[in-house]
């Protein structure tokens, strides 16, 4: 990251390539590497040789010292091959030859990922040239978010993506909140032993910050063969994950003081709560088809989710006892999440057509990004059944619809969701909706207009979810967590003006415009943003933009440094996980608020 700030300060002053495509270039060097050239009409010829050509993580044209690269162990050409889904003296596969690159470039391992037909030796034969280029894999790795001077949130993590050229994991972490402080560990094996087998595991401890006590520990641990192209196989996966811990809910810098039991009393209760989430989950999936894909999947699972209010925060030692269990009683009826143990078997389709389009200069700049077009059809039900360990007793039902349509460089996404529990004897619970309309327009002086609106409604939600607006989460140019409630309308207009190019790394501008409201919520209204943001993408280090807005609510307070927030990603990343899992199990804001 120091590295990527300097080159902008250093080389602003430098003239720029004049051939801005990235990819481009590292073809004809993969090209001139292995003395091939382009093969413009490969369909029906026979594959005679798959090239790799992989370049370093620094080269010549980066802004970057070239010794570096000493440092690092590029990723080896097996773990490039193995992903290639056209073996030599197959007959060439245009749809088998994108599928590859899109592996790869699922791969955290790499930046860039080409695949290119090239003339074979022998008359009448193809090859298939691979050309990559690594990304630094030994880093210290970041995610914040950043307003003014709150630092909501900083996750540190030193991290080998590529460990020994092999595509191995390893990682050592640690995650700063308002609260908290966590270190961890993570390690991942995606091709045990260069097999489809997989292997996944994260644990950390948690602390206080204040009193650097221990108030818990969470972690996950996954094992199986995940689907790893389009042709018809047998997925398998068990998973567990485990979370204990207290829970305080912000706003801005201070704890969620929540009126009790209403706004005119003037007594509050502190948003604090203790976690105990247990979960394990075993699936087998069949994938069908592949110009039509057909994934059916079956889960055999159970959950203990246990919620209670946190007592020692906030009460003074000579409250009442029975003022504190009132209060007590009235935070977890109107703001935990429901605590119950489930035993479940759960059925789950979807289906989409395998039409796949590699577009730039969507939310990258000019690194390539991959995306679904036409349908996307998915649903499921989810039983619960009573144990004596596990007395719920329920039924589950949910489905999302996608559309994506890419016509004249625009590209327009329309994403539909809902879903439901049925409990016997008792009224529908948990009824829940959400929409999002998302268009990239065409290029306009080599920038685009990208416009998304997004609603998020719940009724009789017995997670007591609540949404915060403002800062960093949609509202650009408000206060940290400036509006609360249950549901959402989100609006979002940006024109993301053409980057410029300064040495492999690029910077654009962005004017925004944002609009936003969550109910029901007392005094709760439309409010509305403006404000103008940077956006830096370093390919030798990281796929996502790094965002710095500045923005000012209309109508608002007079706008100070508060205003300004920073994060990785862009703004139509902030979306809620539902719509792609309208199944989602867990109550926490994995299913609320993803980016």
């Amino acid at each position: 990251m120091f590295l990527g700030w300097v080159s902008v300060a250093v080389l602003s002053a430098v003239p720029l390539s004049q051939d801005s495509n990235y990819e481009e270039r590292l073809i004809q060097w993969g090209l001139e590497l292995h003395s091939v050239e382009r093969e413009s009409d490969p369909v029906g010829k026979k594959l005679e040789d798959v090239l790799v050509a992989s370049e370093e993580v620094f080269s010549q044209s980066d802004p970057y010292p070239n010794f570096l690269n000493f440092f690092h162990v590029k990723t080896r050409e097996q773990v490039v091959r193995r992903e290639v889904l056209i073996k030599p003296g197959d007959t060439w596969d245009a749809h088998r030859a994108l599928e590859t690159e899109r592996n790869l470039r699922r791969l955290f391992l790499l930046a860039v990922v080409k695949v290119v037909a090239v003339k074979g030796k022998a008359p009448g034969t193809v090859s298939m040239l691979v050309v990559t280029k690594d990304k630094w894999s030994l880093r210290l790795s970041n995610s914040f978010t950043l307003i003014g001077s709150l630092l909501q949130f900083l996750q540190l993590e030193l991290i080998e993506v590529n460990f020994n050229g092999w595509g191995q994991q390893l990682a050592l972490n640690t995650t700063i909140r308002l609260d908290t402080f966590a270190v961890g560990q993570r390690f991942i094996e995606r091709r045990l032993f260069s097999s489809r087998w997989y292997f996944g595991e994260v644990a950390q401890l948690i602390f206080n910050r204040q009193t650097g006590a221990l108030e818990g520990t969470s972690g996950s641990a996954a094992f199986g063969q995940p689907i790893i192209n389009l042709d018809p196989q047998w997925a398998f996966l068990v998973e567990g994950t485990w979370n204990v811990r207290r829970r305080r809910v912000f706003r801005g810098a201070s704890v969620w003081e929540l009126p009790y039991p209403d706004e005119t009393s003037g007594d509050t209760v502190p948003y604090v709560y203790d976690v105990r989430e247990f979960t394990g989950e075993a699936t087998l999936t069949r994938s069908m088809g592949r110009e039509l894909k057909l994934d059916l999947s079956m889960s055999l699972g159970g959950w203990s989710r246990q919620y209670k209010p946190g007592l020692v925060e906030g009460f003074s030692p000579a409250a009442p006892a029975a003022d504190v269990a009132a209060k007590a009683e009235w935070l977890t009826a109107n703001y935990l999440p429901r605590s119950e143990n489930v035993t479940f078997v759960s059925g789950y389709f979807r289906a989409f057509p395998s039409n796949f389009r590699v577009l730039r200069n969507i939310d990258t700049f000019e690194l390539s990004e991959d995306y679904q077009l036409g349908w996307v059809a998915q649903g499921g039900i989810r039983a619960a059944f009573p144990m004596p360990f596990a007395p719920s007793h329920f039924v589950e039902m949910g489905g999302a619809f996608r559309y994506r349509i890419y016509e004249a460089d625009d590209l327009l996404t329309v994403t539909v969701a809902g879903a439901m529990r049925v409990r016997p004897g008792e009224s529908i619970a948990n009824r829940r909706i959400a929409a999002e309309i998302s268009n990239y327009s065409p290029q306009i002086f080599g920038g685009r207009l990208v416009a998304r609106v997004l609603l998020d409604i719940k009724e009789n939600d017995l997670d007591n979810r609540q949404l915060l607006l403002g800062g960093s989460t949609g509202l650009r140019g408000a206060f940290p967590e400036q509006f609360s409630g249950r549901n959402m309308l989100i609006g979002n207009l940006e024109y993301r003006a053409k980057p410029i190019e300064l040495f492999s790394n690029w910077l654009g501008l962005v004017f925004f415009y944002d609009v936003g409201w969550v109910f029901p919520s007392a005094g709760s209204s439309v409010a509305h943003s403006t404000g103008i943001g940077l956006r830096l993408l370093l390919p030798q280090l990281n796929r996502d933009v790094l965002q710095v807005n500045f923005g000012v609510v209309i109508g608002g307070a007079v706008p100070g440094p508060d205003r300004i927030n920073a994060g990785w990603g862009q703004v139509t990343d902030l979306r809620p996980a539902f719509l792609d899992d309208p199944l989602c199990s867990s109550t926490s804001a994995d299913c609320t608020q993803a980016r």
